[in-house]
């Protein structure tokens, strides 16, 4: 059963362009076919894709391996399309951020976060969110819509124009590990999120390594599995909490598919071992999730899941009804969580100038929707006390 879900249509915004059909996004099946109704052997999508995954050739003139005809057959009737760059933000940590505008004017958010062993590319499934995460700066964003494959496949590729990263390198990438953890819930639009990251995996184009790239889920335990199956990343859980009475304020999807659900779900994903552990995601919240006893609870919780946990010290956005942990509760809980042999690294702020560090993405553009897509799913204000942690 797909979990993908399928957006109602919006009425075209004011900016919307009149655009050829973009030959981004299709799988190699799909560009086959183009390719015979365009009267050309199925053989010349293997061609194309090479320009265009490979090469990131935008323009059909200088694919200079195509005959002449065929080119201009080509041009009459397909792009090779990015989305359009609104804004281009670079933090003083060195940190970048795209606002990305789509063919129908709504605009998501991209970030590259450069370091000294590699780059990684948080990359956005939707544009906004159902999940209403109460930590989350998206989460107090509406759903509008799924991004298709095209979208997908293209931030990446508008990423690697941005750095001067083509032809794709076999080494030494400056865009070496992309991360489902941009805006959205990747599990929520399932079957363009595949399609995108068997494209940006198949070997003769962009070429990255299936452990190289990681789906992050807020805990749709029906797709965990089916990920695994079918798209076979590294997995990451938006954890957060370790009682189902905090997680369902921090994370409200758990009310749908709590804890135990969602940890059984983990503990038998897919090709998960200790070579290629399970990230577990742990925002710091101060006075909410960062005693010495919840961090004791969360490692009986990973005992048999080939685990790691990300520790996140949470980055402030306007309005936010969270504090970061301090610093010497965050040692306390790693040191806890490293003690019973679980890597726990806190994760270092990168791009909070801009806003591009984790839970801060948000686009300014936010626009209406006309229905809710997540059967129900709706924010829910913060009111009275948070829930007192319940473990020992």
């Amino acid at each position: 059963m797909s979990l993908a879900i399928s957006a109602a249509p919006s009425a075209p915004a004011a900016d919307t362009v009149s655009v050829k059909p973009n030959l981004i996004g299709l799988s190699k099946a799909e560009l086959k076919q183009a390719m015979v109704d365009l009267g050309e052997k199925p053989f010349r999508a293997t061609q194309l894709w090479h320009w265009m995954y490979y090469r990131g050739e935008t323009d059909f003139d200088r694919m200079t391996t195509l005959h002449k005809d065929f080119r201009k057959r080509l041009a009459d009737n397909y792009e090779v399309r990015r989305p359009r760059t609104s804004v281009d933000l670079k933090s003083v940590d060195g940190t970048r951020k795209w606002l990305l505008k789509m063919d129908d004017g709504n605009e998501i958010e991209t970030v590259h976060i450069p370091e000294e062993d590699r780059g990684t590319l948080c990359v956005s499934s939707q544009i906004g969110c159902t999940l209403t995460c109460s930590f989350c700066h998206t989460g107090t964003m509406r759903l509008v819509r799924n991004l298709t494959s095209a979208e997908i496949v293209g931030q990446v590729m508008l990423a690697r124009d941005g750095i001067g990263e083509w032809p794709s390198p076999a080494e030494g990438r400056m865009i070496s590990n992309i991360v489902m953890m941009g805006m959205g819930e990747p599990l929520y639009n399932f079957d363009e999120v595949k399609k995108a990251l068997h494209i940006c995996m198949d070997a003769e184009g962009i070429a990255l390594s299936r452990r190289r790239i990681t789906l992050s889920t807020s805990g749709i335990v029906p797709g965990i599995k089916r990920a695994g199956e079918e798209i076979g990343t590294m997995l990451a859980i938006s954890l957060h909490a370790v009682t189902d009475e905090l997680r369902n304020v921090l994370v409200p999807i758990n009310k749908k598919y709590p804890l135990k659900e969602l940890m059984d779900a983990c503990r038998t994903y897919p090709g998960a071992t200790n070579a290629r552990r399970i990230t577990f995601e742990y925002t710091m919240l101060k006075g909410v999730n960062d005693s010495p006893a919840e961090a004791r609870e969360l490692v009986r919780m990973l005992a048999g899941i080939p685990a790691k946990v990300n520790l996140i010290p949470f980055n402030p956005w306007p309005g936010a009804p969270y504090e970061c942990s301090t610093d010497e509760a965050i040692a306390k809980f790693a040191d806890i969580v490293n003690a019973a042999g679980y890597a726990s690294p806190v994760r270092t702020p990168r791009g909070r100038d801009i806003f591009a560090a984790c839970g801060q993405l948000k686009s300014a553009s936010e626009r209406p929707r006309k229905s809710r897509l997540d059967g129900g799913l709706a924010p829910q204000p913060m009111a009275g006390a948070l829930p007192q942690p319940s473990v020992a």
